[in-house]
């Protein structure tokens, strides 16, 4: 009775902050906009400036939205896997998907050169861009499912997942060595991410696809419960495992290979987010950490994106140096609280 009490207030708390961070990474920018003016123009008002009405509706909201869709699919997307392997530091991109997404986007960005002018022209546009990073991570997810049908081993399918992760980091070095200045600036920028510039029907897509992703690790909550006692344990529960593992795999590859496709590759928010919601609510139960990862997640990568703007100026910073300049401290931290926890 008293953790459920706890579970509340810390919802209800998260939920807040949720809610102010929202309002706040809408509010600042290169122009600064009061908060009276982000609400009115949200809850169908008129800013006091018809510029701030615009910059509000057609850049900084897609932003946030994309920013909270983001956020809450890779802490899923991390805590389904890091149950699945029981390995604290596996990670949404832990399969090799987001490295797929990396090596379509590199053929289209890097060997823009060997296809006709045409087609060239389409898969350089951000339309051509996303295509290739959903293919890109679509393959190497039907690879990884085959090797999953035919291997039991939960740890081979992880040591896979890097192989392919591996291979695909080679192809694409391979393809920058040939590659023009032009061609690996506008590869480097997609690889250092952006939350911003999507237009509505690709955040109703990206809208679409996180729902259904998330529904499908909703649907695994009681498994994982079973799975962090062994998968021995979750088959004499009646836990079909196969099917739970492949619903986990696709759920996870669904999320990862979508965000990855609209924003690029963001680091550590799928690895640290899910280690900070078991901190914060102090339990093993997937139902609660389920909604704390999904709120946290959210949080942060808002946070994150706020840091990004540099108040007062035009210039943004790419989302991956922030994520990574919060994310590694908090890894190597954990590490070291695991180290101290062992041998004390």
């Amino acid at each position: 009775m008293l953790n459920k009490k706890r579970n509340i207030i810390i919802f209800s708390s998260l939920g807040i902050a949720l809610i102010f961070l929202f309002l706040l990474n809408i509010s600042l920018g290169s122009v600064k906009i009061p908060f009276k003016d982000v609400v009115l123009s949200l809850t169908g008002g008129e800013a006091s400036k018809s510029t701030w009405h615009y910059i509000i509706l057609q850049y900084r909201l897609p932003k946030a939205i994309t920013a909270l869709l983001v956020g809450m699919g890779l802490s899923v997307s991390g805590l389904l896997m890091q149950t699945l392997f029981r390995n604290p530091l596996a990670g949404p991109d832990v399969l090799g998907l987001s490295s797929g997404a990396s090596l379509g986007v590199a053929f289209v960005i890097l060997g823009a050169g060997l296809v006709p002018g045409i087609l060239a022209g389409f898969f350089i546009s951000p339309y051509g861009i996303v295509l290739a990073s959903t293919t890109g991570s679509f393959l190497v997810l039907l690879a990884v499912l085959v090797v999953a049908q035919r291997l039991r081993d939960t740890m081979a399918v992880l040591i896979i997942g890097l192989m392919f992760a591996s291979f695909t980091g080679a192809i694409v070095n391979v393809l920058t060595f040939f590659s023009s200045a032009e061609q690996l600036q506008k590869y480097t920028f997609w690889v250092l991410g952006s939350l911003g510039n999507l237009p509505w029907e690709h955040i109703i897509i990206l809208a679409l696809t996180c729902c259904i992703g998330l529904a499908m690790a909703a649907i695994c909550i009681k498994p994982l419960d079973a799975l962090l006692l062994g998968e021995r344990y979750a088959k004499s529960m009646g836990i079909n495992f196969s099917r739970t593992r492949l619903t986990i795999i696709l759920a996870t590859s669904l999320l990862t290979g979508t965000v990855t496709a609209f924003t690029g590759p963001i680091a550590f928010i799928g690895l640290v987010v899910p280690h900070i919601a078991k901190l914060v609510f102090k339990t093993s139960s997937h139902l609660v950490l389920y909604g704390g990862t999904l709120l946290s997640g959210a949080i942060i990568l808002l946070l994150c994106d706020t840091f990004t703007q540099i108040p007062g100026t035009e210039f943004v910073l790419p989302i991956n140096a922030v994520t990574s300049i919060v994310g590694a401290p908090i890894v190597i931290w954990l590490l070291m609280r695991k180290r101290k926890a062992i041998y004390s």
